[in-house]
């Protein structure tokens, strides 16, 4: 498969003409399949595009086409891959019978997880720093990539609907399923904000490794895999970042007893989220901030669990309880969270005195 892709390269981009190509399977995203490409000194990223998660790409052109107007107009201190166009003058092209992109290669290294606080400081500073960016961007013309991607009250609602049909489980999954319908006051919290809190266009997908940092780790060079990119709360992207980089163990972790949120980390990412932002922030959204990891944890312990109900559908699994284990992992994390979360409401108000 990837010898006929390399053959096919080349009548799609003008980068490849003439020249050995080599294919090197790149990153460990879930969602996308990604490629390394080299032609002799020179690298770039192939992306198979995944329309089983991602099933309006048009919409994902028509946002990358506006984020692309901004960047021309106001550069960011890091870069922001956006796709090559092909010899059609298009972002997609059609291979194979499935779609893929192209992007420049960012040198730099792809971090899973931190080694210091000057690390998770830099990565909440860069999306801090694109959210106030971005905050002139207008909202209204950004499509939803992910229909109802991170709308807690729905995610919840998804999960009952599908647990009440689910027979014979077993004690350890009602034992979990009980706990997380135990969360019904945060989601009852969420949608209490969602009339209050003013949508912006935010990442919504921050994990660390969607950043590339400089090879000695003292800057971040780009902020990538912006499919997600449209509107949404900014406790959404500070929260994904609490969730995957304050944990003490990965998602993928079945230690659960060890599972932990890492309070000097998470102190990190809010000062550097806030850092980032440079005053863009409205009251509503700074009393939001120390719930964002929780709503996020929540969401994705959600639909891993969800996704296992339903046969591992959405999410690629090595073993068929892979999910229900990253489900019992990130209930572990929010339990945690929720047991620190007047410590977090304390480091927010020492930066902001007044708001409660």
């Amino acid at each position: 498969m990837e010898d006929a892709l390399v053959a096919l390269l080349p009548e799609a981009y003008p980068q490849f003409q003439g020249g050995s190509l080599t294919l090197i399977p790149f990153g460990e995203g879930l969602i996308h399949q990604t490629y390394l490409v080299r032609q002799g000194g020179k690298q770039w990223i192939l992306q198979g595009f995944n329309e089983t998660v991602f099933t309006y790409p048009q919409r994902i052109e028509h946002n990358l086409a506006l984020l692309s107007d901004r960047v021309r107009l106001r550069p960011l201190p890091f870069t922001l891959p956006l796709p090559l166009s092909n010899v059609q003058g298009k972002g997609l092209s059609l291979l194979q019978g499935k779609k893929y992109r192209l992007f420049e290669f960012v040198e730099g290294k792809t971090l899973q997880g931190i080694s210091s606080l000057p690390q998770a400081k830099l990565a909440a500073q860069a999306y801090g720093t694109f959210a106030s960016w971005a905050q002139e961007l207008p909202v209204e013309a950004f499509q939803e990539t992910i229909p109802n991607f991170h709308r807690l009250d729905l995610r919840f609602a998804r999960l009952q609907e599908v647990a009440s049909t689910s027979s014979k489980l077993s004690k350890e999954v009602e034992g979990l399923l009980h706990l997380y319908l135990e969360q019904a006051p945060l989601v009852t919290w969420y949608t209490d904000q969602l009339p209050i809190l003013p949508q912006r266009v935010t990442h919504n997908d921050t994990k660390i490794n969607n950043l590339i940092f400089s090879s000695d780790l003292n800057r971040v060079e780009a902020v990538v895999d912006l499919d997600t990119l449209m509107g949404g709360y900014l406790l959404y992207d500070l929260g994904d970042l609490v969730r995957t980089v304050a944990c003490s163990l990965p998602e993928t972790s079945t230690q659960w007893q060890d599972v932990r949120a890492i309070p000097e980390v998470v102190q990190t990412l809010i000062l550097g989220y806030w850092e980032g932002l440079s005053g863009a922030i409205s009251p509503q959204e700074t009393a939001s901030l120390p719930y964002a990891g929780e709503v996020m944890t929540l969401i994705m312990g959600l639909r891993f669990l969800t996704d296992y109900l339903e046969g591992n559908v959405y999410y690629r699994v090595t073993y068929e309880d892979q999910n229900l284990h990253r489900a019992k992992n990130q209930m572990a994390l929010l339990q945690s969270l929720q047991s620190q979360r007047e410590h977090f409401q304390h480091t927010i108000q020492k930066l902001t005195p007044g708001v409660r």
